[in-house]
């Protein structure tokens, strides 16, 4: 993809490289729809590998997206980030259940103690409201 000034072909191109997160997640987190707009207008090629490669390793043909999501959301805790909330939502939406997010934030909590657990709980609330949201 080369880089382009025209308005209409960047937009399309951002709606393009966000479709995924909407598949998965039902919406595109504020923070991925910045990252990838700037990247659009500034970085084309760069954003728009970058975006494939991660589709392409948190969507493992060896694995189900239930399952590599729920390792994203125990990974995340491990690292203490935010964005862990996410990937219980796309979880929850692949078929997790909030038992199963449970015993994965457990696992974290042996490696990483009570801040992986205490933010575990965060994330799992948050991950639950923006299901409800997606609702209605």
């Amino acid at each position: 993809m080369s880089q382009t000034k025209d308005p209409a072909t960047q937009l399309q191109t951002i709606e393009a490289l966000e479709q995924n997160y909407k598949e998965i997640l039902g919406f595109v987190p504020d923070r991925i729809h910045a990252r990838i707009s700037l990247g659009v207008k500034t970085a084309p090629e760069m954003t728009e590998g970058v975006e494939r490669l991660r589709a392409q390793l948190l969507e493992p043909e060896a694995l189900d997206l239930k399952t590599s999501q729920m390792m994203a959301f125990g990974m995340l805790l491990m690292n203490l980030s935010q964005a862990a909330e996410n990937h219980a939502v796309a979880a929850l939406r692949a078929g997790a259940s909030v038992e199963e997010l449970q015993a994965v934030a457990g696992i974290a909590f042996v490696f990483r103690g009570i801040p992986a657990i205490n933010l575990s709980g965060d994330a799992i609330a948050g991950a639950l409201k923006k299901i409800e949201a997606l609702k209605g």
